[in-house]
């Protein structure tokens, strides 16, 4: 035991140092995660705020102008202008111009008088989807908001102070304010990771053969396991830096949460870490070609972890197959961990599942990379 550790300190101070000598490397390791976090977070929102609104008022009285007032008083839609003819729809959205457009019948406010039930349009473009969900979404709560303005003057109650008869409440747990950045980092989290820890680890082995260091490597009497060992240590150092980086980016710039146990998020971190380095050291093993194996690692590493994770698509919405597959993806179990260990401070009671099967991702690549390690040149 003692011999193993001396070879394997050996060879991870040999690592160490090559790491330390290529800029390249640490750019990789230690930039990057950083430069793609704050990407991700400030480039990439699913918030959408001041959508565009046209609007047909063919009533012209003062309760239409309050109706426009309660969609654009809270900036979530702006209004950009008026079309006289509904039918003028489609040449406003084909220019762009507008994203929702809201039509006020001529009766609007003879209808109220009476006191019957008056309808309005809102016609939205459907060309994007997510923004048109929100914006239906939106103008929903807006009318809500409209209907309780006219039944507090129609029955005389103060609305400010409650009076109406039926108030509905309701509260978001976890993530109130709605933000996307609160979503999308334990996402990028892992993604980032993923990619990084196999495209790092990818390199080594590769970079041996390519070099001709593999030969001088066999004339010593250290092990498979050794050296995969002294090779994964410096990387895995490397990744337990770049989750503190990540994390406390993410804390300090996007106000990420910590409701959970940070010990159970660094032994999941790590066990995560360990799979991906053991995912990139055995493509560098099989492929022993730093060219290929960067490839094999990206599309390996980058199209799993961003499209079948969960990270921007949910997992129970995809079919049947890709369900399946999106059970072998590490990142999909590490993602759940981080959102329930910072957002929900769920612990080990619900989270034991996806620390087996972290665990046993990591213990299947490292034991195959050790089995497909040959000590030969052929």
């Amino acid at each position: 035991m003692r011999h193993f550790l001396i070879r394997v300190g050996a060879l991870a101070s040999k690592e160490a140092l090559h790491i330390r000598r290529d800029p390249m490397t640490l750019y990789i390791g230690l930039v990057l995660p950083l430069v793609m976090l704050l990407l991700f977070g400030f480039g990439v929102s699913f918030d959408i705020d001041h959508m565009p609104l046209a609007v047909v008022d063919q009533d012209r009285s003062p309760e239409s102008r309050a109706l426009i007032d309660v969609f654009v008083s809270t900036e979530e839609f702006v209004l950009v202008g008026s079309v006289e003819d509904p039918e003028d729809a489609a040449a406003v959205f084909g220019r762009g111009d507008a994203l929702a457009l809201l039509t006020i019948p001529p009766d609007y406010a003879r209808t109220l008088a009476r006191g019957e039930r008056a309808t309005v349009g809102l016609l939205l473009d459907g060309a994007d989807a997510q923004a048109a969900q929100q914006a239906l979404s939106r103008a929903s709560a807006m009318a809500q908001v409209a209907t309780a303005r006219v039944a507090s003057k129609a029955s005389g109650l103060d609305l400010s102070s409650g009076g109406l008869p039926l108030s509905v409440q309701t509260w978001t747990r976890f993530n109130p304010a709605g933000k996307s950045a609160l979503y999308l980092v334990p996402g990028v989290t892992a993604y980032v990771l993923a990619l990084v820890a196999v495209l790092l680890t990818s390199l080594t082995v590769a970079r041996e053969w390519e070099r001709g260091s593999m030969e001088q490597l066999f004339a010593t009497p250290v092990g498979r396991l050794e050296i995969v060992v002294g090779k994964l240590l410096p990387y895995l150092v490397m990744g337990v830096l770049q989750v503190l980086l990540v994390l406390a980016a993410g804390a300090w710039v996007f106000g990420m949460p910590a409701r959970g146990s940070l010990g159970l998020l660094a032994f999941s971190s790590v066990l995560f870490m360990l799979g991906m380095l053991g995912q990139g050291l055995l493509i560098s093993v099989l492929t022993r070609n730093q060219m290929v194996a960067t490839q094999v690692s990206s599309l390996s590493s980058m199209l799993p972890s961003m499209l079948l994770s969960g990270f921007m698509f949910p997992i129970d919405n995809m079919p049947w197959l890709l369900r399946g597959v999106s059970h072998i993806v590490p990142a999909s179990y590490y993602i759940t961990i981080l959102r329930g260990v910072l957002l929900k401070g769920n612990g080990l009671a619900e989270l034991w599942t996806e620390l087996l099967m972290l665990l046993a991702f990591a213990t299947l690549m490292i034991g195959v990379s050790t089995a497909r390690f040959k000590r030969k040149l052929a």
